[in-house]
């Protein structure tokens, strides 16, 4: 129970009659004990009035999963359980690892009537999430007192990395917009590698397509078909070192990681290749390379919980590891956080990886960087800053470059930009039958 504006503001208006009389010892106004007596009996009886009403049933509706990073609308659906209007201050007990909107509400309840109140979400950490019970404080009839109650039920659910990318992509896919997302197909019609059918000859075609045997039974021009080759494998290596755990605004470079395989995975099973996951420099996970319907949720299952540790990252030591597991020819996508000191030790896990796989270096670049750079030089130590950023950028250009002298297909790109960039790129890796 904890006392209200209007019960403030009255012991405040009935205390400050009493200031003439200290002042003044003759200015006493009469009645003003008989005054603050019928405030006291006030206030006890709305205070029992208070106590006797019973506090609103209470109902919270949210998905059993949460995307990390994104928001979510949560719904609380509060029903009277009283006989007179209540009006409530209402506040959920959100996890506190999560970005709130529309918090706290007020509302008012008709008798035996319900109201349902909403609110966003944004969760900024991976794993189980704990909502509490809600609170709500309920005004007394006079508006005098308010009484904290619990409404609804202790709840746990799951946040998972961000897949709104991956329903974007499927609702833009069926439209033929996926464009709007900048991911491209550059394949034109009839290319590919695996033979897929026969069909009637189409202006453009080139002759390469013509089927003569079946052009001379039918009569007419009949063309091939091709697709890309399908049931080939894509195995992500995700680096969980330390320095996957650099932030990215509210979150860590390993969280768009995570965003950028659940995209590559869901856009590799839909080509009808299998997907698979291994961590190195870290918890250990291995998930075999799969087609089947469930593999994405079986694979989104076994990363909402991993987070980078402190290890340093051996890149060697992550090939040798891959190269025991997989004995088919696979798309190895390499995801890490490369830094200049790193090729001695990347170029000999690339070469070994090289051998029997086609092998895709996905390294993200600290946006910090770039905004750095950016910035306008007005001192001397801040043109120190610049040129020496500079030098850096400049020899990592020089990394990246010997990297693809050396065959490897490498990415720098901002850890917003990995998940696109790696679809962009699995697809032109299918269209040229690279894999």
């Amino acid at each position: 129970m904890r006392p209200g504006a209007r019960l403030l503001l009255l012991l405040g208006a009935w205390a400050a009659l009493a200031v003439p009389a200290c002042l003044w010892p003759g200015a006493w106004l009469p009645g003003w004990e008989i005054l603050g007596g019928i405030l006291g009996a006030l206030a006890l009886g709305d205070a029992w009035f208070a106590w006797r009403q019973p506090a609103p049933a209470g109902q919270r509706r949210l998905p059993a999963v949460l995307p990390i990073g994104a928001w979510t609308p949560v719904r609380m659906r509060l029903a009277s359980r009283s006989r007179q209007a209540q009006r409530l201050r209402w506040f959920d007990g959100a996890p506190p690892a999560a970005d709130l909107r529309h918090q706290p509400q007020e509302a008012t309840l008709a008798p035996g009537g319900w109201v349902e109140l909403r609110y966003d979400l944004c969760p900024r950490k991976r794993g189980p999430a704990r909502f509490q019970p809600a609170e709500a404080l309920l005004a007394s009839p006079l508006g005098l007192w308010w009484r904290k109650h619990r409404a609804g039920a202790a709840q746990t659910v799951k946040v998972y990395p961000n897949f709104a990318p991956v329903k974007n992509y499927a609702a833009l896919a069926g439209g033929h917009r996926l464009a709007q997302l900048g991911i491209h197909r550059r394949r034109r019609r009839g290319e590919g590698s695996e033979f897929h059918q026969l069909r009637d000859y189409r202006p453009g075609d080139s002759l390469r397509q013509v089927d003569w045997k079946a052009t001379a039974r039918c009569r007419r021009l009949i063309s091939k078909d091709y697709r890309d080759e399908q049931d080939q494998q894509v195995v992500c290596l995700l680096d969980c070192g330390r320095r996957m755990r650099s932030l990215d605004g509210r979150l860590s470079h390993f969280d768009h990681t995570l965003t950028a395989v659940l995209l590559l995975a869901y856009v590799a099973l839909r080509q009808g290749d299998a997907v698979g996951l291994l961590t190195f420099a870290g918890p250990e996970r291995w998930l075999p390379p799969r087609k089947t319907r469930g593999t994405l949720d079986r694979l989104m299952a076994a990363v909402h919980d991993l987070e980078p540790g402190l290890e340093p990252t051996d890149y060697l030591a992550a090939a040798q590891a891959a190269l025991s597991r997989l004995r088919k020819r696979s798309l190895v996508v390499l995801i890490t956080n490369l830094r200049d000191e790193d090729d001695e030790t990347l170029g000999p896990a690339l070469r070994l990886l090289r051998r029997r796989h086609r092998v895709i270096l996905a390294s993200l670049r600290e946006p910090d960087l770039d905004l750095a750079l950016q910035a306008p030089v007005k001192h001397f130590a801040q043109a120190l800053r610049a040129g020496a950023l500079d030098a850096y950028l400049a020899q990592r250009r020089q990394a990246f470059a010997r990297l693809d002298a050396q065959g490897a297909v490498a990415l720098d790109v901002l850890p917003r930009q990995l998940p696109v960039a790696l679809v962009n790129r699995y697809l032109a890796e299918k269209g040229a039958g690279a894999i």
